[in-house]
C-alpha cells in the first residue's frame, strides 16, 4: 500500500503544480487589462491551429471581431501570451520610433538550425543589424536590373511548357493550379538569379526543385518541432532540433559553397546572392550608397505609403528608387560603423536559404493570388492586357527593368493583390526590455473597411495616382514596417512583374470548373493557400 500512496502523492502533487502554473500563465494577459478568448489548458488559444480545422488568420480575425473596440487584444500561443496591436499610433511605435526596444522576431527553431536559425529573418540584435547591413547591397535596384535577363528567360521557357500543355490537351485550353506552377517558376527564378543555376523545374522534379521544397513545406511534424521550442528551447537547444532534414541541408552547403569555390577558382563573377556571399567570406565590405544628411531629430520622412525611419540607424538613399513600385520599402542603413564580424560558412549557406525560401514560397504566393483575381476579374485583366500591348509595342516586344517598373496599372493591379492577399499575413516583434511578444495583424488591417472600403473587392483603383494618398500610413503593410521590413520587395516585385508581363502578353486566364468562388484559405494552419487550389484556365491569346 505504502508505494501506491506514494505514487498518488506524487500524482497529486505534479498535478497539483501544473494547475498552478497554468492557472499563473493564463492570467497574464487578464492581469493587464488585456481581453482575450478562452483558453484550452496547454494549448491556449491555438488548438484547432494545431489540428488544422482553423486557419490562424481566422483565428486573429475572431479575436478581433471579438472586441472590436480594444486597441489591443490577447492570444495565447500554447503558454505564451502574445499582444495583437491594432492601434496604428502603437504600431509606429513599435516598428518606427521605438524600433530599437523592438528590433528582434520571435525565434521558431535554435540558433544550431544550420538553414533557419542563422538566416536573417531571426538573427537578433547586433548580429541583425551587421547581417542586414551586408546583405543589402544584393538587393538594391541596380543589381536586380541586372537579373531581369534571368527571371525573363525563366518565364519564357515556362510559358512555352504552358503553350505545349494547351497543345497536348486535345483542347484550346489547360486547368493550371497556379501555386504549383508559380512555385516552379519562383524556384528556377531563385536557381538562376541566386545560385547560378539553369534547373527547369517545370519540366520536371530537378534535385534543386525537390530540396527546395524540402525547405519550404510546412507539415505537421515541422509545426510540432516548433511548438516544442517554443514550449522548451533549452531543451530543444541540448537536442540540436532542426526544422530540415539533414540530407537536404548538406545538399543546399554543397550547392553554395561549392558554387563559390568553383567561382573563384574560374574567377567567374555573376552579380547574384552567391556574388555577395563570396564577397562576405573574403571580408570584403560592400555598402550602399548613402546620403550623410539626417532627416530631423524626430526621425522620420515622409514616403507615399508611411512614414520610414531615418533617424539614428537610417541613412536616406539619395535614390529613393520612386518607380520600384508603390508595395516597396525603402531600405534602411542599419548603423554607421564597420560590423567587425567574421561570419562563418553556416552563416553564408543561412541567408542563401533564407533567400531560397521567401522566393520559393512568399513569392509563389503572391503571384498565385493575383492571376486567380485576374481570371475572376475579366475587366482588369483586359486593361492590364491593353497597357502591356502599349509597351510591348513602344519597345519592339522587349523588355527590362525601367519598362517594367514605370507600368502604372501594372504596379497598381500587383499592389491590391497584396493588399487583398498578402503573402506574409502577420509579423512579430519581441520586445527587449520585457520579453513580450508583439503580432501584427497586417491581413485584418488590409481588410479592415475603415481603411480600405468594401476591402473583399479586388479593385487597383485604390493605388491609382489619384486614391493612393488616401492610404493612411501604417495601414498597407506587404513587406512589414520600419527597418526590419523585406530586404528582398525590390526583387519580388520585380519578379512578379515580369511573370505578369509575358504570361498576359500571350496566355488568357479565366475561371474553370476547379475554380474556388469565392475563395477561403486552406486551414492548414499558416501557409497562404486556397482551399481546393488555385485553379484558373488558360488560353492562347488570338485577339
Amino acid at each position: 500500500m505504502k508505494p501506491m500512496l506514494l505514487i498518488l502523492t506524487w500524482v497529486v502533487v505534479i498535478i497539483t503544480a501544473v494547475a498552478l502554473y497554468l492557472r499563473q500563465a493564463y492570467s497574464s494577459l487578464r492581469r493587464d487589462g488585456i481581453n482575450h478568448l478562452p483558453t484550452v489548458p496547454l494549448f491556449g488559444n491555438i488548438l484547432w491551429i494545431m489540428l488544422q480545422k482553423e486557419h490562424f488568420v481566422d483565428l486573429i480575425s475572431r479575436i478581433i471581431n471579438a472586441f472590436p473596440d480594444d486597441k489591443i487584444v490577447g492570444n495565447y500561443d500554447m503558454t505564451t501570451p502574445i499582444l495583437i496591436v491594432r492601434d496604428l499610433e502603437m504600431l509606429k511605435r513599435i516598428t518606427v520610433k521605438d524600433f530599437e526596444h523592438f528590433i528582434d522576431r520571435r525565434s521558431f527553431t535554435t540558433e544550431l538550425d544550420p538553414m533557419f536559425g542563422r538566416g536573417l529573418l531571426l538573427l537578433h540584435g547586433d548580429e541583425w543589424k551587421a547581417m542586414r547591413s551586408t546583405m543589402s547591397p544584393a538587393f538594391t535596384s541596380s543589381k536586380i536590373r541586372l537579373m531581369v535577363p534571368f527571371m525573363e528567360e525563366v518565364c519564357l521557357e515556362m510559358i512555352k511548357v504552358l503553350k505545349q500543355r494547351i497543345k497536348d490537351s486535345g483542347t484550346s485550353h489547360y486547368d493550371m493550379e497556379c501555386k504549383e506552377v508559380m512555385t516552379r517558376y519562383a524556384n528556377d527564378v531563385i536557381a538562376s538569379c541566386a545560385f547560378g543555376l539553369k534547373v527547369e523545374s517545370l519540366t520536371a522534379d530537378s534535385e534543386f526543385y525537390l530540396n527546395s521544397k524540402s525547405i519550404t513545406k510546412f507539415t505537421f511534424w515541422r509545426f510540432m518541432k516548433i511548438m516544442f521550442y517554443r514550449l522548451l528551447p533549452s531543451v530543444a537547444q541540448m537536442m540540436k532540433l532542426s526544422l530540415v532534414p539533414k540530407e537536404t541541408t548538406d545538399y543546399f552547403t554543397n550547392v553554395v559553397l561549392g558554387t563559390m569555390k568553383n567561382r573563384e577558382k574560374n574567377k567567374i563573377v555573376r552579380n547574384d546572392m552567391i556574388n555577395i556571399l563570396m564577397e562576405v567570406k573574403k571580408g570584403i565590405v560592400t555598402t550602399l550608397e548613402q546620403s550623410e544628411r539626417f532627416e530631423d531629430n524626430k526621425g522620420f520622412t515622409q514616403h507615399s505609403n508611411g512614414l520610414l525611419y531615418t533617424g539614428q540607424l537610417t541613412h536616406e538613399k539619395e535614390d529613393k528608387d520612386a518607380d520600384a513600385g508603390f508595395a516597396t520599402v525603402e531600405e534602411s542603413h542599419i548603423g554607421k560603423k564597420q560590423h567587425n564580424y567574421e561570419w562563418t560558412d553556416t552563416d553564408l549557406v543561412a541567408q542563401a536559404a533564407l533567400f531560397l525560401f521567401a522566393g520559393f514560397d512568399t513569392i509563389s504566393t503572391a503571384m498565385s493570388f493575383i492571376l486567380y483575381e485576374l481570371a475572376l476579374n475579366s475587366d482588369v485583366q483586359d486593361r492590364l492586357v491593353q497597357e502591356i500591348r502599349e509597351y510591348d509595342a513602344k519597345n519592339n516586344g522587349k523588355i527590362d527593368y525601367s519598362s517594367i517598373q514605370s507600368m502604372t496599372y501594372l504596379d497598381m493591379v500587383v499592389s491590391e493583390g497584396m493588399r487583398l492577399w498578402p503573402p506574409a499575413p502577420f509579423m512579430d516583434r519581441i520586445c527587449i526590455r520585457k520579453g513580450q511578444c508583439v503580432l501584427i495583424p497586417a491581413y485584418d488591417l488590409h481588410r479592415n473597411p475603415e481603411y480600405f472600403p468594401n476591402p473583399t473587392k479586388f479593385d487597383p483603383e485604390r493605388f491609382s495616382h489619384e486614391n493612393r494618398d488616401k492610404i493612411v500610413p501604417f495601414t498597407y503593410l506587404p513587406f512589414g514596417l520600419g527597418p526590419r521590413n523585406c530586404i528582398g520587395s525590390r526583387f519580388a516585385l520585380c519578379e512578379v512583374k515580369v511573370m505578369l508581363y509575358l504570361l498576359l502578353r500571350d496566355l488568357k486566364l479565366t475561371t474553370c470548373e476547379k475554380t474556388c468562388i469565392p475563395a477561403r484559405l486552406s486551414k492548414n494552419g499558416f501557409e497562404m493557400l486556397i482551399f481546393g487550389g488555385a485553379w484558373v484556365r488558360l488560353s492562347v491569346r488570338t485577339e
